[in-house]
C-alpha cells in the first residue's frame, strides 16, 4: 500500500488511537503480541506472509466504524437542535430526583430563607390590604414548616422561543405543616388568627437568563389556593372560624391579589444566583428614568384597548397618523408617579429623566402610554409596560421585562451608576415598542452601607428609603434634619407660599412659608431616633385661605444613619405629577445622658399658643392645656376668646422616665370640652440642667402650635458623701449613685470592658454598705420617733379634762 506523506492527519491518528485504546482495552497488548509473532516469523523460522496483512485489514475496519460512528453521533446532535427549534415542546421527562433533593435541602436551607423573605412581603401586605371588619392586624408568627412543595408530578417539559428556554412543570403545594399567626384588632375586641394549613396547585414557568446567572419564575395561570383558618393561641385552637366571618376568604383573596400582581403570566420573578454574597440588606435606592422614545405607534394597534375619560372623543380619532396625535408616558414606581411632555407623531422621542426611589430591595416601573385628545383636557390610555428591577447579593442590579411573543429581555448591570438600555415592547402589543434608559444610582443598606456610582466597592454611608414600623423605644441618637428648598413644586396660584412637615414617630415640626415654586426654607429640626427602622415622614402644602392644600408627600428611611456623616439628598414627592424636597440628614450620639430616673425634676413652663384652630361659632376659642404626665394630671386657665392664648404657667413633675403630654382644649361651660390638638413634649435627652425653648406643631387640626420651655433639673451629686447629711438625704444621695453606677456596669458589660465593669463593681458594694447603715441609722430614729410619739401623746390624755356625759 502507497500512502502519501501529504495525505496523513497527525491529529486525527491520535484520536483514532486514543479512542481504540478506550473502546478496546485489551489492544496495546494484542499488538505487542503480533509483533513478537511477526518477529519470530520473520528471524527464527517463516510462518507465513498473512499476519501483516490481517493487521492491516483490522485497523482499515476499526477506523471505519470510528469515522461511521462520529457521523451518527454529529447527525444526532444536528437533529436536536432542530427539534428544539421546530418544535415548542419536548416530551415529558420525570423528575423525582429533584422532589428528593427538595425534601432533603428544604428544613436547613431553603425552607428558612423563603421564610424570611416570605414573612416581609407578607407584613407589608397585611399592612395596605385588610377588611372593614378588621381595625388593625399584625404578624406574630410565620413559618413555612419541613414540608417542601411537589414539583413536576406528571413530569417536567422543556419549550423554547427563538432563542429562550422554559421549563413548565407542575407546583402541588398542601402542608399542614405551617405555622401563620395573626393579630387582629376587631370592633368588638381581639382575635388571633392561626393559619394552619395551605394547599397551592398550579403549573410553574422556570427560563434561565444572562448565561444561567438568574432565573425567571412565574404560574402559567392563578393558581388553586385554599387556606385553613383557625381561631386561638399555639395549639389550643378552639374557637371556630365561622367567629369572624371572610376572613378565610379574604386571605385567599389577597394572596391570588398578590400572586396576579407579581408571578402570575406575563409578571415574573427573579432568583439571582451570584457567585459572592456580600450579606448586606438593602432598603431602598435611588434610580434615574430616562423615558427615550417610542416607535410603530398606531390607533389601529391601540383599537378597543383604550380607557377614555370622555368616551366620545375616541369616535373623532383618525385612523392615520399626523402632528394630531400627541401622546405622552407616565412613569409608575410605588405612589410615585411622572410624566413626560407631550410629543406629537408615531414616533415620539421625549428624552426626559426622573429621579425615582425605591423603598426596598426590589422594585416594579410601570409605563403608561396616553394620548392627548385635541381641543380638550381629557386623555385616553393606549397601552402600558413593566420593567422589574432587583438588588442582586454581589453588589450588583439585574432588569427584566416581557418581551415579543412572551420571551424574555433581560439587562445585568454588574455596579451602581452604568446605564441600561432596554426597548420594551407594550403588553399585548408587539408591534409598538418603548425605549428607556436606567441607571441605578445608589442602593442603601440597613447596616449603613451604600454603593457608589461607578464603583463595585461598598462604602460607609447611610440608607434612606423603606420600612415602616411603630412609635419604638428611643436609641440615644438624634437626628438633624435640615429642610434646605424645594423645586417644582405644585402651585395653586403664583403668589402662593409653601411649607413642609416632617413627621417622626410621634413628632412633627413644620417650617415657615416660603413663595414661589422653588423655596427656600433652610431650617433644621432634630429628632430622638427610634429603633426598628421608623421612617421620616414629609409632606408638604400650598397655603391657601380656605385651606392648605396637600401638594405631596415621601417617606424616608433614617435605618443606617452614621455618626457625623451629612446626606445630601433630593427627595421625590408621591402621588403628585413632580416636585422635589432637599434634605440634609446628620445623626449624632448623645453621651453620657441616661434615661430614667435621675431624682431630679421635670420643669415645664407653657408660655403660649398661635394660630389655633377655631372651635366656636363666632370664630374664636377658649384654649387651655390639660398636661399629662405618667399618672400625673395637671392645667392651665382658661383664656377666653382667642387663637393666640398667653398661659405663661410653671409645672413641675418627678423625672421618671414617663411620657409628657399636652392636650389644647376649648372650655364649655354647658357642653362637654372639644379638642383642638395635642402634642408630645420630648425631654429625655435633653443635656440636664440646661433649658430646651421650642414651638411644637399640634396634632390632629390643621394648624396651631405651642410655645414651651422644658429643663431636666438634675442635683449635683458626689461621690463621697459627709456622715454629718441626715440619714434620709444620705440614703437617698446614695440609691442615686447605686443606681447610675448599676447603669455603667450594665453598658460595660455589653461593651465587654469587664476590667472597668469590676471596678464600679467594688464601689457598687461599698455604696452597698453605706445604704445598710443607713437603713439601720433611719429604723433608729424611726423607733425614737415612735416613742416619743406615744409620749407626746400620753402627756396631752393625761393634762386633758375629762368630758362628763350628761344622761
Amino acid at each position: 500500500m502507497k500512502i502519501k506523506k501529504g495525505r496523513i492527519d497527525v491529529s486525527e491518528m491520535t484520536e483514532f488511537l486514543n479512542r481504540m485504546v478506550v473502546e478496546k482495552p485489551l489492544l496495546p497488548v494484542v499488538i505487542p503480541l503480533l509483533l513478537v509473532l511477526w518477529s519470530v516469523e520473520k528471524w527464527v523460522f517463516n510462518l507465513s506472509n498473512w499476519v501483516p496483512l490481517v493487521i492491516a485489514v483490522w485497523a482499515t475496519i476499526q477506523y471505519g466504524s470510528y469515522q461511521q460512528r462520529i457521523a451518527v453521533q454529529d447527525l444526532n446532535r444536528k437533529w436536536k437542535q432542530l427539534i428544539l427549534q421546530t418544535t415548542h415542546t419536548t416530551p415529558l421527562e420525570h423528575c423525582e430526583w429533584l422532589n428528593k433533593l427538595l425534601i432533603e435541602i428544604w428544613p436547613n436551607f431553603i425552607g428558612r430563607k423563603l421564610t424570611l423573605k416570605f414573612s416581609s412581603i407578607v407584613e407589608k401586605r397585611l399592612k395596605h390590604r385588610k377588611p372593614k371588619l378588621i381595625e388593625k392586624i399584625e404578624l406574630l408568627e410565620f413559618s413555612l414548616g419541613s414540608c417542601p412543595p411537589i414539583l413536576g408530578l406528571h413530569g417536567v417539559q422543556w419549550s423554547t422561543i427563538d432563542d429562550q428556554r422554559f421549563i413548565r412543570m407542575g407546583f402541588d403545594w398542601d402542608t399542614t405543616d405551617i405555622s401563620i399567626m395573626l393579630l387582629a384588632k376587631l370592633t368588638m375586641g381581639t382575635a388571633r388568627i392561626v393559619v394552619n394549613n395551605v394547599h397551592v396547585k398550579g403549573d410553574l414557568l422556570l427560563s434561565p437568563i444572562l448565561d444561567g446567572k438568574a432565573i425567571l419564575y412565574s404560574f402559567v395561570s392563578t393558581p388553586e389556593v385554599r387556606i385553613g383558618v383557625a381561631f386561638g393561641s399555639g395549639g389550643s385552637q378552639s374557637l371556630p372560624a365561622t367567629e369572624v366571618p371572610g376572613v378565610s376568604s379574604w386571605l385567599v383573596k389577597l394572596c391570588n391579589d398578590s400572586l396576579n400582581k407579581t408571578m402570575v403570566e406575563p409578571r415574573r420573578r427573579c432568583l439571582y444566583l451570584p457567585a459572592v454574597d456580600l450579606r448586606k440588606k438593602a432598603v431602598g435606592g435611588v434610580l434615574h428614568v430616562t423615558v427615550v422614545t417610542a416607535g410603530q405607534l398606531s390607533r389601529n394597534s391601540f383599537k378597543g384597548r383604550s380607557r377614555t375619560s370622555d368616551e366620545n372623543s375616541v369616535d373623532n380619532h383618525n385612523d392615520t397618523m399626523g402632528k394630531d396625535f400627541h401622546t405622552f408616558v407616565e412613569v409608575e414606581l410605588e405612589d410615585l408617579t411622572r410624566r413626560t411632555l407631550e410629543v406629537a407623531g408615531p414616533n415620539p422621542t421625549w428624552d426626559s429623566t426622573f429621579n425615582m426611589v425605591l423603598h426596598d430591595d426590589a422594585g416594579i416601573l410601570k409605563f403608561n402610554l396616553y394620548e392627548c385628545c385635541s381641543n380638550s383636557l381629557s386623555y385616553d390610555y393606549l397601552a402600558s409596560c413593566e420593567i422589574k428591577l432587583r438588588y442582586c447579593d454581589d453588589d450588583s442590579t439585574i432588569f427584566w421585562a416581557v418581551g415579543p411573543e412572551s420571551s424574555v429581555i433581560a439587562k445585568h448591570a454588574e455596579f451602581c451608576g452604568k446605564e441600561v438600555e432596554m426597548v420594551v415592547p407594550f403588553e399585548g402589543i408587539n408591534s409598538a415598542k418603548l425605549k428607556v434608559k436606567l441607571t441605578l444610582k445608589e442602593w442603601q443598606f440597613s447596616d449603613g452601607l451604600h454603593s457608589l456610582s461607578g464603583s463595585q466597592l461598598s462604602t460607609r454611608g447611610s440608607s434612606l428609603y423603606g420600612s415602616t414600623s411603630n412609635f419604638q423605644p428611643r436609641t440615644g441618637r438624634k437626628i438633624y434634619v435640615t429642610v434646605v428648598e424645594g423645586k417644582d413644586l405644585l402651585e395653586k396660584e403664583k403668589s402662593g407660599k409653601s411649607y413642609v412637615k416632617l413627621q417622626y414617630g410621634k413628632t412633627i415640626h413644620r417650617t415657615r412659608s416660603a413663595a414661589n415654586s422653588h423655596p427656600t426654607w433652610n431650617q433644621k429640626f432634630d429628632f430622638e431616633e427610634i429603633s426598628d427602622g421608623e421612617y421620616l415622614k414629609i409632606k408638604c402644602y400650598n397655603e391657601d385661605m380656605f385651606g392648605d392644600e396637600n401638594i405631596g408627600g415621601a417617606r424616608v428611611n433614617l435605618e443606617g444613619l452614621i455618626d457625623g456623616v451629612v446626606r445630601d439628598v433630593w427627595i421625590p414627592l408621591e402621588k403628585v405629577n413632580k416636585g422635589e424636597v432637599r434634605l440634609e440628614i446628620e445623626m449624632v450620639t448623645i453621651h453620657d445622658y441616661h434615661q430614667g430616673s435621675h431624682g431630679g425634676l421635670i420643669e415645664l413652663v407653657l408660655i403660649e399658643g398661635r394660630d389655633l384652630v377655631a372651635a366656636d361659632i363666632r370664630g374664636t376659642s377658649d384654649p387651655y392645656v390639660r398636661v399629662q404626665y405618667g399618672n400625673l394630671k395637671r392645667r392651665t386657665k382658661v383664656m377666653y376668646k382667642t387663637l393666640a392664648p398667653q398661659w405663661h404657667q410653671t409645672f413641675e413633675f418627678p423625672d421618671d422616665g414617663s411620657l409628657l403630654a399636652l392636650h389644647v382644649k376649648d372650655h364649655n361651660a354647658l357642653l362637654p370640652t372639644s379638642s383642638i390638638g395635642d402634642c408630645i413634649v420630648e425631654y429625655q435627652r435633653l443635656p440636664p440642667n440646661e433649658m430646651s425653648d421650642k414651638w411644637i406643631p399640634l396634632q390632629g387640626v390643621k394648624r396651631g402650635e405651642i410655645h414651651v420651655q422644658v429643663t431636666r433639673k438634675v442635683p449635683e451629686l458626689q461621690k463621697k458623701v459627709s456622715d454629718s447629711e441626715p440619714a434620709s438625704s444620705r440614703g437617698q444621695k446614695v440609691s442615686i449613685q447605686m443606681k447610675q453606677t448599676m447603669m455603667k456596669i450594665r453598658s460595660l458589660i455589653e461593651d465587654e470592658n469587664l476590667e472597668e465593669a469590676s471596678m464600679f463593681l467594688n464601689e457598687l458594694e461599698s455604696l452597698h454598705e453605706v445604704e445598710e447603715e443607713c437603713i439601720v441609722q433611719l429604723e433608729t430614729e424611726q423607733m425614737l420617733l415612735l416613742n416619743k410619739i406615744n409620749e407626746l401623746g400620753q402627756e396631752i390624755i393625761n393634762s386633758s379634762p375629762r368630758n362628763k356625759i350628761v344622761n
